[in-house]
């Protein structure tokens, strides 16, 4: 997905919350709002080179800054949680994800009783997807999430739910970690989405991770990496 925002550069000071940061964009301090509420506290440090996106004409905006992306060594990392539902709807219609092909039609945020999943895919069977972006990284390994979260297991519940009356189930975790080797649930962090995540693969839930290739430029699903629950 080719990126039409117009780049900013900068380096971090700090985050007050989880939904602004103030960066230093050539020795100006501007404020920006941060598009992922979580903690971030790896890639998140004093004097860390990130890239902003410039908004200047939006009258609704409290701020004229995103923050999209945070420098991990040599590497970039997007951390917009909105762009990995993109990335998804994308990579499937252009069959790059193998386990999501043959299908008729694709729609967004679709109801199922008293659930909404990101994504569903008709065909000779109905599919429901959630997805889920991931940022975290050590030593080449990633996981999710970086901050407990009910409403992640809650959304597992409501696709173990579908799978047993009947649909095909799919969590898929979009790496947003061009250097990724593989995924895990973090059960350090959060040991209940760990644990429910194992149970919903037990269901039949079919788990993958598909990792990204990322540039100034684009971001874009590009292979399947292993998953270890």
């Amino acid at each position: 997905m080719k990126l039409n925002y117009d780049i900013v550069y900068g380096k971090f000071i700090r985050r007050p919350n989880r939904f602004i940061a103030h960066i230093d964009v050539s020795g100006k301090e501007v404020i920006c709002h941060v598009p992922n509420t979580g903690r971030l506290k790896e890639l998140l440090y004093s004097g860390v080179e990130v890239i902003l996106s410039y908004h200047p004409t939006s009258s609704n905006r409290k701020t004229k800054y995103d923050l999209r992306m945070i420098k991990k060594g040599d590497y970039w990392i997007s951390i917009d949680s909105q762009l990995p539902n993109a990335l998804a709807y994308e990579a499937i219609s252009q069959g790059i994800i193998k386990e999501l092909r043959n299908y008729s039609e694709i729609k967004k945020e679709i109801t199922y009783k008293n659930s909404r999943f990101d994504l569903q895919l008709i065909g000779d069977k109905t599919y429901f997807i959630e997805v889920k972006g991931v940022t975290l990284e050590k030593d080449n390994w990633t996981y999710f999430p970086d901050a407990p979260t009910s409403r992640g297991r809650k959304h597992i519940d409501e696709i173990i739910d579908a799978v047993k009356n009947g649909f095909r189930g799919v969590i898929l975790f979009v790496v947003q970690v061009s250097y990724a080797k593989g995924f895990s649930p973090n059960a350090v962090t959060d040991p209940d989405f760990a644990k429910k995540l194992k149970e919903a693969y037990k269901a039949g839930v079919e788990i993958l991770a598909y990792r990204c290739d990322i540039s100034t430029e684009e971001v874009k699903i590009v292979e399947k990496i292993p998953v270890v629950l």
